[in-house]
C-alpha cells in the first residue's frame, strides 16, 4: 500500500496513523493463514519524522523436532526513519538501508521492506514447545508422550575393538 504522508509533511499534522495488509513472501514449510496486518504511525517531531509499525503474522507448521503441528503468530516491530527524497546520498541510503525509507512526492511505499523484515526476522526454527525432546534417532517414537525401548548406550562400531580390550583387561 502506498501511503501519501503530504499532511505530515506540509506540518498540517504531527501525527499520521495507518493500518492495512501486505502478502508476506512465501517460505517453504510454512503456512500462512492471512496477510500479515500492519498497524502504525508516522511521527513529525520538528523535522525529524519517524515510522513505527506492528506487523502480525499468523502461521501453520510442524515442529521442527516432534513434527506435529503448530499454529502460531508472529509480531514484529518495524522502525525506520522517514527521508525526503534527495536528503540522502546514495552511499548513505546503501550503508544503512535499513534505517530509512525514502518519501517519494509525497508518498511512501514500504510494501516490500516489510515483507523482507517479516522474511530476515521470521523464526529459523519452529518448535511446538522450548522443551519440546524431539523423535527418537533409532525408532522415531515422540519423546513428548514418554521414553522408547530403544537401549541409550549405543557403542560407536569403530571403538568395538578398544572396547573388547578393555572387556578382556576387567576379566584379568
Amino acid at each position: 500500500m502506498v501511503l501519501d504522508i503530504s499532511p505530515v509533511l506540509k506540518g498540517e499534522v504531527r501525527r499520521q496513523t495507518f493500518e492495512y495488509t501486505v502478502a508476506p513472501i512465501p517460505m517453504r514449510g510454512i503456512e500462512f493463514c492471512d496477510d500479515a496486518q500492519v498497524i502504525g504511525e508516522i511521527t513529525d517531531d520538528a523535522g525529524y519524522m519517524r515510522l513505527h509499525a506492528r506487523v502480525h503474522l499468523d502461521y501453520n507448521s510442524h515442529c521442527d523436532r516432534c513434527l506435529e503441528p503448530v499454529n502460531g503468530s508472529f509480531d514484529l516491530d518495524f522502525d525506520r526513519t522517514v527521508a525526503a527524497e534527495g536528503v540522502l546520498t546514495e552511499e548513505q541510503i546503501e550503508e544503512n538501508v535499513d534505517e530509512f525509507v525514502i518519501v517519494d512526492k509525497g508518498m511512501l511505499d514500504i510494501d516490500d521492506q516489510i515483507a523482507e523484515a517479516l522474511l530476515l526476522e521470521f523464526p529459523k526454527k519452529i518448535l511446538c514447545d522450548e522443551s519440546c525432546p524431539g523423535l527418537c534417532p533409532k525408532c522415531g517414537k515422540n519423546l513428548k508422550y514418554g521414553k522408547c525401548s530403544c537401549s541409550e548406550k549405543e557403542q560407536d562400531p569403530r571403538l568395538a575393538v578398544l572396547a573388547q580390550l578393555l572387556d578382556k583387561k576387567d576379566e584379568q
